[in-house]
């Protein structure tokens, strides 16, 4: 991939089918996976260019954890924020296309959902996973996009495919659990419908506790200006802990939902939250 080939932010945009159900969003904390050691990491530096924030399929309910209503000195610190891009992208064994049916041939039309991880490891550990080959099933993993600790956001998997971030998934919503279950041989999965992102763990952090010294202004600054870039409402933002099913995940641990709320609201449109 060419610097040149890069997009200012690869996020999803408003072409994802829409669903009848009312999501609930719940701000928990889940660990993953350490990431292991393999290859080598491709990281490719672009200059971001300036985009504006979307802010259709937005409504104006208040967030059960919305921050309070003075935004002026996150508006001043979003309005001259633009992160640092990297290029590194996943092997193709490490992720896959997004379906049209599930395995009982029932269209797919589910809209965007964005889960937060954290990766244990480093940040170039993690990169190393994804871009060494892994044909077993069992072992491919991926995010679409991470976030380093000092703010610099790198692209692993394009927003259009299907990252393999959150197995044995579903997302709680008014109706009952969404999920989807594309392959036989595993369990259902938020997987086909989500866009992962995850946040590079602090040193703090490299065990299996529950908390760490949590994340730096600069990931929640990144974080907020990736997705005010998406048509995702912050409803259907949620953490992988939250949409796990086996019990196992805490990341991300120490996630401070109220700085990145914050922050995210001080973006144009982005004072709403709930799917229309």
């Amino acid at each position: 991939m060419n610097d040149a080939e890069v997009p200012a932010a690869q996020v999803p945009s408003e072409d994802a089918a829409s669903t009848d159900s009312t999501p609930m969003n719940e701000w928990s904390i889940s660990a993953p996976t350490a990431s292991t050691d393999a290859k080598t990491v491709d990281a490719k530096t672009v200059e971001p260019a300036p985009q504006s924030a979307s802010s259709d399929a937005l409504a104006s309910e208040p967030s059960p954890v919305a921050p309070p209503s003075s935004h002026s000195s996150a508006t001043l610190a979003v309005a001259n924020y633009t992160p640092r891009q990297e290029a590194a992208p996943a092997d193709p064994t490490n992720y896959g296309d997004r379906y049209a049916t599930d395995i009982y041939g029932n269209a797919l039309n589910n809209d965007w959902l964005i889960v937060l991880h954290e990766t244990v490891g480093t940040a170039d550990a993690a990169i190393r996973t994804f871009q060494t080959p892994h044909p077993n099933d069992d072992d491919q993993v991926s995010y679409h996009t991470l976030i380093r600790l000092d703010g610099t956001i790198v692209y692993i998997v394009p927003p259009e495919k299907r990252a393999y971030g959150a197995g044995n998934s579903a997302f709680m919503t008014a109706n009952g659990l969404e999920t989807v279950k594309t392959d036989a041989r595993f369990p259902p999965s938020v997987n086909n419908f989500a866009y992962h992102i995850s946040l590079e763990t602090p040193p703090t952090g490299y065990h299996d506790n529950f908390t760490h010294g949590g994340y730096t202004r600069e990931q929640y600054q990144s974080l907020a200006w990736l997705i005010a870039r998406t048509p995702v409402p912050d409803d259907r933002i949620t953490t992988h802990e939250a949409v796990d099913q086996s019990g196992s995940r805490m990341d991300p641990r120490s996630f401070d939902a109220q700085q990145f709320l914050t922050l995210l609201h001080a973006y144009p449109g982005r004072n709403v939250n709930r799917a229309g």
